[in-house]
């Protein structure tokens, strides 16, 4: 595929900037600009992003209504109240649940946990989830990573006698609803330093406000931050601030000490004895925990992380991991006869959005399958399936394009929505889906740039093969964990050649494993998956450009080898195709 290369060269100004920051910092002056353009300009700012503490956590008190909701959980507890734990389907939802439950367990017997059923229920608090609730005794909920726009649902709660305590991460509407507490960070009269929690750090949070009144040490909650890494990784948020801190400690307790239902995931996932990273929770263990909730019960995902037991916990997860296989079966069909809807649309080179709709569409898949299409055309999609006489659906978006916004200028035509800037869920009643598809055009086609629509990749750096030694890569790798806000940077060098030993590998051929070697005769390896079409510009001993990320040599630990995004003939300049 032709990608457009972004790249602009760095101003002498910012380069001066960067060498008086290596002076400082004693790294070299290409990563010190990626520091500076992260918003790190100064030796103690480097330091702290380097080496985050958890003493840099924010007081939880001062989100909104963080002591109301400890006052009444403390209530509750004292009363012997049962308390209900409610969650969303999703990987976020169900760490987050899982959290809260485990820890408060600990303090309180008379608990119970709760995931709405996709297909029956829907998104958020139902009124199915609060009868639960009220036939079980209960008197509080505390429902985390959704529950935000629930003002008829919390509203009926009340009515039935239980108390709610929201505890979300998603944009709310100018009416909350009529919870005893409403957690948020996004909320208009916040004063909270960092918005971008996951839903399951929001659950943190709560956690940690509750123990400080209670005089838990907070090294009581530390074991429980492998499920915040999982959801931070998992819900795309921004791997920066507040972030940043959760996902380092939560990657190093996945690493040491996990709970046992995310050991036996990791050993499904065949990746015992590995370092694990963001990475490795995107594709690997968080669609497994997402597959229960797509297609069966986002219960079952909770069940695997407050098991105990190791033995029973493994046979969870392989049961989770069965329901994977069936997923990417569904996601494989469905993409597939969507792409065939998209190929009969009429102006399609004119279109800035893709809107979808097919009744018979598993609602559990259907987010996937918007990925897929902003994948592949490089548009905001959203796909819709229908639900008795409603069509629900899902939206992504690309890079840049706040696609929440869209929907929301759409909202007169919603029943629901909900969600964030680059992912949403949204319902309306089918007669308007029509109307929908060319409003949100319209709405895509005003406020979108020509470059958000356009195959490209951004570059951070050019580097010569010369700077790539052991200590630029291990310097390198102090930026992790990589996410939103502090990406896997990617580099360029012009004008290689085949060094001679390149060659296609893999079972179908489809990868080209490379032998390189620069103008400056300093020689580098690499490796480009599925883009074999390549090799016959490599074997033409002409110069090609490359643009790669630096990923570790399995076969020399500490020594970086070349991951080729994309290949091109030489002499093309450093942006544009």
């Amino acid at each position: 595929m032709d990608f457009k290369w972004n790249y602009e060269a760095p101003t002498q100004e910012l380069m001066e900037e960067a060498r008086e920051l290596s002076r400082a910092v004693g790294i070299s002056p290409i990563l010190c600009k990626l520091l500076i353009e992260r918003g790190i300009k100064s030796k103690e700012e480097a330091e702290k992003f380097f080496n985050p503490q958890l003493s840099e956590l924010h007081d939880p008190s001062l989100m909104p209504d963080m002591d109301i909701a400890v006052d009444r959980l403390n209530k509750a507890i004292e009363r012997n109240e049962r308390i209900l734990i409610y969650g969303d389907y999703d990987v976020d939802g169900t760490t987050a649940v899982a959290l809260v439950y485990n820890f408060l367990k600990r303090y309180h017997k008379n608990l119970d946990y709760y995931i709405p059923d996709r297909n029956n229920e829907g998104y958020g608090v139902s009124r199915t989830g609060v009868d639960y609730a009220y036939e079980t005794g209960v008197t509080l909920v505390i429902v985390l990573d959704c529950g935000i726009k629930a003002i008829g649902e919390i509203g009926y709660a009340r009515q039935r006698g239980i108390d709610f305590i929201v505890c979300d991460h998603h944009v709310p509407d100018d009416e909350l609803p009529p919870a005893i507490a409403i957690i948020n960070a996004k909320r208009v009269d916040s004063t909270y330093p960092f918005e971008h929690l996951s839903g399951c750090g929001v659950g943190f949070k709560f956690m940690q406000a509750f123990a400080m009144s209670n005089g838990i040490q907070f090294q009581e909650l530390t074991p429980f931050l492998d499920l915040v890494a999982v959801s931070t990784a998992s819900d795309i948020v921004p791997i920066m601030g507040e972030n940043r801190v959760l996902a380092c400690y939560g990657l190093q307790q996945l690493n040491t000490r996990p709970c046992t239902g995310l050991k036996a995931m990791i050993h499904v996932c065949k990746l015992d004895g590995k370092e694990l990273n963001i990475n490795d929770i995107i594709f690997k263990i968080g669609p497994r925990l997402n597959a229960s909730g797509r297609l069966y019960s986002g219960k079952e995902a909770v069940d695997l992380m407050v098991e105990t037991d190791y033995g029973r916990a493994l046979e969870l997860a392989m049961n989770i991991n069965a329901h994977n296989e069936e997923r990417k079966e569904q996601d494989k069909r469905m993409t597939a006869e969507a792409n065939q809807i998209v190929d009969t649309l009429e102006g399609l080179s004119e279109r800035r959005s893709i809107v979808l709709y097919n009744e018979v569409w598993n609602r559990g898949v259907i987010g996937i399958v918007a990925s897929r299409l902003t994948e592949i055309y490089y548009r905001p999609a959203v796909v819709l399936t229908r639900t008795g006489d409603v069509a629900t659906g899902s939206a992504r978006s690309v890079a840049g394009f706040d696609v929440y916004k869209a929907i929301e200028s759409c909202k007169d035509l919603l029943e629901n929505f909900g969600g964030h800037t680059y992912a949403a869920g949204l319902s309306m009643k089918v007669e308007n889906v029509g109307e929908f598809s060319r409003r949100f055009e319209e709405f895509v086609s005003d406020h979108i740039e020509p470059e958000q629509i356009t195959a490209s990749i951004d570059i951070d750096a050019e580097l010569g093969f010369k700077d790539i030694t052991p200590e630029f890569f291990r310097d390198l790798t102090h930026f992790q964990p990589f996410g939103p806000d502090n990406h896997k940077p990617v580099f360029c060098t012009g004008n290689v050649y085949d060094y001679g030993g390149s060659k296609v590998v893999g079972r179908g051929h489809e990868h080209i494993q490379l032998d390189l070697i620069d103008c400056t005769n300093n020689t580098r390896k690499g490796i480009a998956f599925g883009q074999n079409e390549y090799i016959s510009l490599i074997k033409t001993k002409s110069s090609f450009d490359i643009c790669y990320t630096l990923e570790e040599d399995n076969f020399h630990p500490g020594h970086p080898i070349l991951q080729i995004e994309n290949i091109r003939p030489g002499g093309n300049g450093r942006t544009g195709k």
